[in-house]
């Protein structure tokens, strides 16, 4: 694939921000707020805050996403927005390492905001793939942007772990001085890596600025026009149905994995380490699939990464055996950035090109809106069965679920076809 500087420099924007997806939401996080900030506290009782502190975060974007997309698209402000809440997540990021020893409340409010700053940029930064990417090659382009953020992820997740690991050698105090100053890395290097999209990449050109409160005024309007559109456009909606559906047990197994693992016993290095794994074979496997989607088909490759996801599932509601989670890390770097991408890319070519962010906005909101039932479902179920695998277990019924619905998504519809 041809690579202009455009794209190069949008898909540099998934280099940054997945700093924080990798490093504080799946790896860090979840370990220092059972270990260090929840200390003394019952680990059933952890995993339901910290799938509360992250269905908070969720439940926040499904209230803004939609209307926030409606504002860029009538400002023509996708970079200006980007750039506001970047802000916001790289601040909160850094602020995560003023937080003490016992307080998890407080690291739990930082933890949401900071979220919040990362998934609402993320709706500019999806409708901008609509800007530098010709319809025909979005499956490659977003699979590219993808495998540059399990790249980079990985990169700077192994100079983490390295840090935690032999602390003396950064000249850092112990373990948990290295794994506080993390939090400060994440932060700038999601900051320094964002340049090159503020920097290169050209959005949506000729819209009219227009006072905030004029642009929240039409933003609230067009949310509503959108609704009744969605409806109208029934490939749009049943793919978002189907989307919401199974993201939700893709995310869930994201946020909750390594949580998962120390329920079960496992050694916090080895769940280190295997999330690593996932880093690094993510990076080549979502390449993978965005060459896989344009000989099979977007669909059909999509369906490859939900059955593998299932069989992923089931394992892990059964494993008993460190060895095991390193397989199930292997299997889930294979697919995550190909489901993800794929599914970004499908959802690319139905929706209307002046309504973009609009309608990333939505696909955003329900992609997190997923993640506001799946990981209460995940601690709340093992709360009451007693059992962390009976809670995993439950995962399977949204991924059969979306697929199930998937079928019924027309690829040869478009959004102008819709409409019509």
């Amino acid at each position: 694939m041809r690579v202009n500087k455009q794209i190069l420099a949008w898909a540099f924007y998934d280099w940054a921000n997945s700093a924080y997806a990798t490093v504080i939401m799946a790896g860090f996080f979840p370990i220092f707020f059972r270990d260090y900030w929840g200390v003394g506290r019952e680990s059933a009782t952890i995993t339901l805050a910290l799938g509360v502190a992250n269905s908070v975060a969720s439940i926040l974007i499904v209230l803004t996403a939609p209307l926030l997309g409606a504002m860029a698209d009538h400002r023509g402000a996708y970079k200006r927005f980007l750039l506001v809440f970047a802000i916001l997540g790289q601040g909160m990021t850094a602020g995560l390492f003023l937080i003490h020893q016992g307080g998890w409340y407080l690291a739990a409010i930082i933890y949401v905001l900071a979220s919040l700053g990362f998934m609402a940029a993320n709706i500019f930064y999806d409708a901008l793939i609509v800007w530098v990417a010709p319809r025909e090659r979005f499956d490659a382009v977003s699979a590219l942007g993808f495998a540059l953020g399990y790249l980079g992820g990985g990169i700077l997740f192994a100079l983490c772990v390295l840090m935690s690991l032999f602390p003396s050698s950064f000249g850092l105090a112990d373990a948990t001085m290295a794994v506080r100053t993390s939090f400060l890395l994440v932060a700038l290097w999601w900051l320094v890596f964002s340049l090159p999209l503020l920097l290169k990449v050209q959005g949506p050109t000729g819209k009219r600025a227009m006072p905030i409160i004029d642009s929240i005024s039409l933003g609230f309007r067009q949310v509503k026009e959108t609704l009744l559109q969605i409806r109208r456009l029934r490939m749009v909606a049943l793919f978002l149905l189907a989307y919401w559906l199974y993201i939700d047990g893709v995310d869930t197994i994201v946020r909750m994995a390594v949580d998962y693992g120390r329920a079960l016993g496992f050694n916090r290095n080895d769940l280190i380490i295997a999330l690593l794994i996932t880093q690094f074979i993510g990076f080549p496997a979502a390449l993978f699939f965005g060459h896989l989607g344009q000989w099979l088909g977007t669909k059909p490759a999509i369906y490859i990464a939900i059955g593998i996801y299932i069989l992923i599932t089931l394992w892990g509601s059964r494993m008993t055996q460190t060895w095991e989670f390193y397989g199930l890390a292997v299997a889930i770097g294979l697919v995550q950035g190909g489901i993800q991408s794929l599914s970004r890319a499908f959802y690319a070519r139905l929706v209307p090109v002046d309504k973009v962010a609009e309608f990333f906005g939505f696909y955003n909101m329900l992609g997190k809106f997923a993640a506001v039932i799946g990981p209460v479902l995940v601690g709340g179920v093992g709360v009451l069965s007693g059992s962390p695998r009976v809670g995993m277990l439950s995962i399977v019924i949204l991924f059969v679920a979306g697929g199930f619905i998937l079928l019924f998504v027309d690829t040869s519809s478009s959004a102008d076809q819709g409409m019509k």
